[in-house]
C-alpha cells in the first residue's frame, strides 16, 4: 500500500530538525507514517520547504517538501506557488491514498486532486471545532468551502471521539468513523520506585486564549501548597504571552519552562502527580494520552466522549473554579489519586498504545484502498 501524508508542518517532527512548530497533529502524522512505514508500505510525507533537501528518508518514509510558506506574492500565492507547489508533490508522491488531518483549504485541494486522479482520500479531524458547520476557525469563503468540498469528497473520514462523529453527521451529512488515537508508548516506568514529593501539577500547551493559561495561574494562585510546572510554547498574541508569563514570575509555585522538545517531555510527566488541562476546547489531546501512558491522572475542562469520568482517569469539572477545589479534595488522599493512576495506565495500554491503535488505522486505510469501506 502507497500512502502520501499531506502535513505541511511535519518537517521538525519527522526529521527533529529545525524551529518549525510541533503540535499534536504533527506528532501523529510521524507516529503514525513511521509506523506504516516500518510495516512494509510506501509512505510518504509533504511537508513545506525549511530549507531541507527536495527529497529525504527518514526511518523508511520520504519526505517531499513543496514551496516556502511564506514565498510568493500575498494575494497570488494561495494559487503560485503554494496549490501549483503542492500539485506537483502529489504527483510525485505517486500514492494509492492520500491523508491529510485538521480542517483547512488543504482539505479540498487535496480531495480534488485524488479525485481527479482517480485515487483515493482520507480526512481526519483534528479538533471539535473541525466538526462545527459554522467553522469558526476558517477566516474566509474561500477556506471554508473548499473544507466542505474536500470533507464531502473523501472515500473516508476519521473522527476522534463519537461526539465528533455525530456533530458531522447532523452539520454536515458526512458519516466518520471513530478511531483511538495512537501514542508512543514511554519507556519502562518502573512505577512503584518513583518517589514523588508534595503534590505537582503539569500544565501543557501552547500560550494562547484558546488554551486559557490564564486560568491555570489563578489556580496556582488559591493553591499555594501545589507547585505547578508549566510547558508550552508562545502563541501569536504576543502581548498575551508576555502578560501570562509576567503573572507567572509573581507566583512562587510555578516553574515556566516555556517551550519543551517532546523528547524531553519525559522527566516532566515522570515528576507530576496531576495533568491539568483548562482548554475551551478539544479534540483528543495528544497531552491526555501522554499523561495517562505514564499513570498520570487528567483534570480537565474537557472530557471528550466523557472517557475520563466513565473510567476513572482523573477529574472532569463542570467549570474553571472547579479545579481549585478538586486539587484540595485529592491533596493527602494518595489512595484516590493510585487508584486513578492505575486505570490510566490501563485504559491507555488497552486502546491508545500504538501497537493497539495502529492496526485498525492500517485496516481502514486497506478497506478504503479495496473500496470495502463503508
Amino acid at each position: 500500500m502507497k500512502v502520501c501524508f499531506v502535513a505541511h508542518y511535519a518537517y521538525r517532527a519527522m526529521s527533529g530538525i529545525g524551529a518549525g512548530h510541533i503540535g499534536g497533529v504533527e506528532r501523529q502524522i510521524s507516529l503514525t507514517a513511521k509506523w506504516l512505514a516500518k510495516h512494509g508500505h510506501c509512505v510518504t510525507v509533504i511537508v513545506w520547504d525549511e530549507g531541507q533537501p527536495d527529497e529525504f528518508m527518514v526511518k523508511g518514509v520520504r519526505v517531499l517538501k513543496v514551496c516556502r510558506e511564506d514565498a510568493g506574492i500575498p494575494g497570488v500565492r494561495f494559487f503560485v506557488p503554494r496549490w501549483s507547489s503542492l500539485l506537483g508533490a502529489l504527483k510525485q508522491a505517486d500514492a494509492d491514498i492520500y491523508y491529510q488531518n485538521c480542517a483547512e483549504y488543504v482539505t479540498g485541494q487535496v480531495a480534488l486532486w485524488a479525485r481527479s486522479h482517480r485515487r483515493k482520500f482520507v480526512y481526519s479531524v483534528a479538533s471539535d471545532p473541525d466538526c462545527e458547520p459554522q467553522l469558526k476557525n476558517l477566516e474566509s469563503i474561500r477556506e471554508r468551502f473548499l473544507y466542505r468540498l474536500g470533507l464531502k469528497m473523501a472515500d473516508a473520514v476519521i473522527a476522534q471521539t463519537n461526539h465528533q462523529r455525530h456533530e458531522l453527521r447532523q452539520g454536515f451529512n458526512v458519516d466518520a468513523a471513530v478511531l483511538p488515537m495512537p501514542c508512543e508508548n514511554p519507556e519502562t516506568l518502573e512505577q512503584d520506585g518513583i518517589q514523588k514529593k508534595g503534590m505537582n501539577v503539569l500544565w501543557v500547551g501552547r500560550i494562547d486564549r484558546i488554551k486559557r493559561a490564564e486560568i491555570i495561574l489563578g489556580v496556582a494562585r488559591d493553591c499555594p501548597d501545589v507547585e505547578f510546572d508549566i510547558v508550552g510554547p508562545p502563541g501569536t498574541d504576543k502581548r498575551y504571552v508576555a502578560g501570562i508569563q509576567d503573572r507567572a514570575m509573581q507566583l512562587d509555585n510555578i516553574n515556566w519552562h516555556g517551550a519543551v522538545d517532546f523528547a524531553d517531555m519525559s522527566s516532566y510527566y515522570r515528576q507530576a502527580t496531576l495533568f491539568c488541562c483548562t482548554s475551551e476546547f478539544e479534540g483528543f489531546p495528544n497531552t491526555f494520552l501522554e499523561a495517562w501512558s505514564y499513570g498520570i491522572p487528567v483534570i480537565s475542562t474537557v472530557d471528550p466522549d466523557d472517557v475520563i469520568a466513565r473510567y476513572n482517569l482523573g477529574v472532569a469539572v463542570s467549570g474553571p473554579e472547579r479545579i481549585c477545589e478538586t486539587l484540595q479534595e485529592l491533596v493527602g488522599d494518595s489512595e484516590r489519586i493510585a487508584g486513578m493512576a492505575t486505570a490510566a495506565r490501563q485504559y491507555f495500554s488497552t486502546r491508545h498504545q500504538k501497537n493497539t491503535a495502529m492496526p485498525r488505522f492500517e485496516s481502514l486505510l486497506e478497506a478504503v484502498l479495496q473500496g470495502r469501506h463503508q
